[in-house]
């Protein structure tokens, strides 16, 4: 990198005047390479032209190279020059290397208590499927029709003509987007939401069309209304039940309200309806399904049971589901027999282990809540009745920084710039509180010292990371 780039990126580094030169270069450099901005590897100019561009003396650059050597993030050889590094253990705050990493940005908890035991009741009916061809493009009529009556007790009588089981809500998502989307259509979305089905409406050569979210209520039915008649979209994503990532809900009355407004601009619905099992507050409310026409709700049994029960399913008026079960050939030929079984057998008796698992993440969320009142306490957020994680405010607009320094204290965390189509958010980060309360704990106590090296200097905005997200 030439000293003029790096110059650049460097931008307005001084902060304490010409006395703390040397400390505030070392700290602007410090947040670039922590940023990923200048990656580690990175040759650095010579001091001498460095000085030059950027009118400091010789002397202060070799003071701030020292300070960012004795913290490991620069490294020289004489004869080769200097360049910048991310260090192997512990220096200036950082974990030390023998602590794992943290993972906050896939928002999924462990397998529910019970998956062992509904795989191993699951063999014997393996078993019986052997002589067939093992192909169920609809699913398997038995499991179709445990999931028909978890609709129908919840209050939208359902049929097994009426589901559709598909290989994760993700891949319903894909699905309706074939068969209700061509290229440059809209889709309309809520902003911030699911950063995947972004991907997945982009990978469909479709455009999203994003309604912000409102602090207040969460749903902003005005901009809602006026972007079914203007945009005209041929579809919409919603997330109604412990919104993801602001954990807001829809009540029965908003949802009647967008229900009318879809159905008069005869638009599908795609409602996301994996965390819909999370309800902490035993106030259960119909399904979206009941105040629309052509809705498509996309349930999946990773966030209530286990991420790698790679199951999900769609339910929606019979004669949807038959051209979604066409459209599907494009993408795959079914869902995999055993993980059907396994899935039913779940199904069978559902209360107990979803009520363990509903107390666990309530204690993890109050535990988390209290953590991040303690060591961020500029850091706002609502606490949900459900879902799985909390939507952060933040006292400046350094998301993006914070979770790319995060990275260099052991943490993954997913920015707010991510749950947009477009940019931007920079005030909101999404902690999740699914791991256990001691790794919260460890978690937010590095989350706190990512964000006070945030704090200590003003380096340029880091794009977007590559990290990926549940």
């Amino acid at each position: 990198m030439n000293a003029r780039r790096l110059a650049h990126l460097l931008g307005n580094w001084r902060r304490h005047g010409s006395r703390h030169g040397a400390v505030d270069l070392a700290a602007g450099l410090r947040l670039l390479i922590l940023d990923g901005r200048v990656p580690a590897g990175t040759a650095l100019p010579p001091e001498r032209e460095l000085a030059a561009a950027l009118d400091v003396s010789r002397t202060m650059i070799a003071t701030a190279w020292e300070r960012l050597k004795a913290d490991g993030l620069v490294v020289s050889r004489r004869g080769a020059g200097s360049w910048t590094a991310i260090p192997a253990a512990g220096g200036g705050g950082e974990p030390e290397a023998d602590q794992e990493n943290i993972d906050l940005a896939r928002a999924v908890p462990p397998a529910i208590a019970g998956i062992a035991a509904a795989t191993e009741a699951a063999v014997p009916r393996l078993a019986a499927e052997l002589c067939s061809h093992g192909y169920y493009e609809q699913g398997m009529p038995d499991l179709r029709a445990r999931l028909a009556d978890r609709y129908t007790a919840r209050g939208l009588s359902t049929t097994p003509e009426q589901i559709l089981v598909t290989n994760g809500a993700h891949i319903a998502l894909a699905i309706a987007l074939r068969l209700f989307t061509g290229p440059g259509d809209r889709v309309l979305i809520e902003q911030p939401t699911y950063p995947n089905a972004i991907d997945a409406i982009r990978g469909a050569h479709t455009i999203p069309v994003p309604v912000a979210m409102t602090e207040v209520g969460g749903w902003d039915f005005d901009g809602i209304e006026a972007t079914l008649r203007q945009a005209a979209p041929r579809l919409a994503y919603l997330i109604v039940d412990f919104q993801n990532p602001t954990g807001a809900r829809l009540d029965e009355a908003g949802r009647r309200a967008l229900g009318a407004m879809f159905r008069r601009a005869r638009t599908p619905v795609v409602v996301d309806e994996t965390s819909v099992d999370l309800d902490f507050t035993d106030e259960p409310v119909a399904p979206f399904g009941a105040f629309g026409d052509v809705v498509l709700a996309a349930g999946s049994a990773g966030k209530s049971y286990w991420g790698g029960l790679r199951l999900g399913w769609v339910r929606a008026p019979a004669e949807i589901i038959s051209r979604l079960t066409v459209a599907r050939r494009g993408l795959d030929l079914g869902s995999p027999v055993f993980e059907q079984l396994v899935l039913s057998e779940l199904l069978e008796h559902p209360r107990e282990p979803l009520l363990d698992r509903r107390r666990m993440l309530v204690e993890r969320r109050d535990a988390l809540a209290g953590l991040l009142r303690e060591h961020c306490p500029d850091w706002t957020f609502d606490v949900p009745g459900g879902g799985l994680s909390l939507w952060c405010r933040l006292p400046a607009p350094v998301s993006t920084r914070i979770a790319a320094t995060a990275l260099n204290f052991g943490v993954r965390v997913a920015p707010g710039s991510f749950f947009t189509p477009h940019g931007g958010l920079e005030r909101y980060l999404r902690v999740p509180y699914t791991q256990p309360v001691d790794v919260l704990t460890e978690a937010v106590r590095r989350l706190a010292a990512a964000a006070a090296s945030v704090a200590e200097s003003r380096a340029p905005m880091a794009e977007n990371g590559s990290i990926p997200v549940t």
